[in-house]
């Protein structure tokens, strides 16, 4: 999976997207986009990291996440199997779509409220969590007809908590959302080869620290830190792929194969080989 601010790719037509099982858990992936999210992870204690609200779930969690609300990817850390979808909605769709129907009131609140950020638990978070995992399963219309249907559940259900009291404000304007998407942009189409950050500074046009300062604050990592992160997540994904060690290495822009061994290690606490052999016996 791509690791970059979420976005829809401009010539889709299709209000929804669906991020089956994705796989973040070792990076730090703080971000915003202008989609809705809702977001049901399973088999899992962790973090629930959404604007200002800062608390853990424990087995899993259903959250819905308003336009332009930072969040952490609710898998960051998590050790353990467990199972994670991932639906985005574009804005278009509550404005052209709902708007235009009044039978649909109920979803409009739904959406008001999902600025708050909104945690679903007891029997809504198992009814709807159930109906996500088979959303791939389904033809795009079926899908969009199955998405009202958990709209729906999830408007006239009681069984939830606003994460904020208020409405969330997104602190970013404008012109700094948009620097973040480049960053993350220029970040995935070139992590095969050796990135310095007076390149991507330049991008931005900043000087070398002013830009380690601001992603640093932007993200809560360091630019290396992160970069690093992200190859080794590309890395984990070739090696999954049946990939070598070797060809992994250099395909994810490590110039040597030690300083490949040594990141793989520091970001996941095993090396390649390591992870290889255990992921090839856990398929067996």
């Amino acid at each position: 999976m791509k690791i970059q601010l979420e976005t829809f790719k401009s010539n889709s037509r299709s209000p929804f997207r669906l991020l089956h099982n994705p796989r973040l858990n070792n990076l730090f992936y703080w971000h915003f986009h202008p989609d809705f999210e809702l977001v049901f992870i399973e088999g899992a204690s962790a973090t629930r990291h959404v604007g200002d609200h800062i608390s853990t779930y424990n087995d899993s969690d259903l959250v819905f996440i308003g336009s332009n609300i930072p969040h952490l990817n609710f898998d960051y850390g998590i050790q353990t199997e467990y199972t994670k979808e991932v639906l985005h909605i574009k804005p278009f769709f509550k404005h052209m779509v709902l708007g235009e129907i009044p039978e649909l009131l109920e979803i409009i609140e739904l959406f008001k409220r999902a600025a708050h950020g909104i945690a679903f638990s007891g029997e809504t978070k198992g009814i709807v969590g159930d109906r996500l995992k088979k959303l791939h399963l389904l033809s795009s219309f079926d899908m969009f007809m199955e998405v009202i249907q958990i709209l729906k559940i999830l408007s006239l259900s009681k069984e939830f908590d606003l994460l904020h009291e208020q409405p969330f404000v997104n602190k970013y304007n404008k012109k700094e959302q948009e620097r973040l998407r480049h960053i993350y942009a220029f970040i995935d189409e070139n992590y095969h080869r050796k990135i310095n950050i007076d390149e991507i500074a330049a991008k931005c046009n900043l000087g070398k620290e002013a830009f380690c300062r601001y992603f640093k604050k932007a993200t809560g990592n360091t630019f290396v830190g992160f970069l690093n992160q992200y190859k080794i997540s590309q890395a984990k994904r070739l090696l999954l792929a049946g990939k070598n060690v070797g060809e992994t290495c250099f395909e994810c822009g490590f110039e040597s194969l030690s300083y490949f061994n040594r990141t793989f290690k520091k970001v996941t606490n095993e090396n390649p080989s390591e992870f290889k052999k255990k992921m090839a016996q856990n398929l067996i």
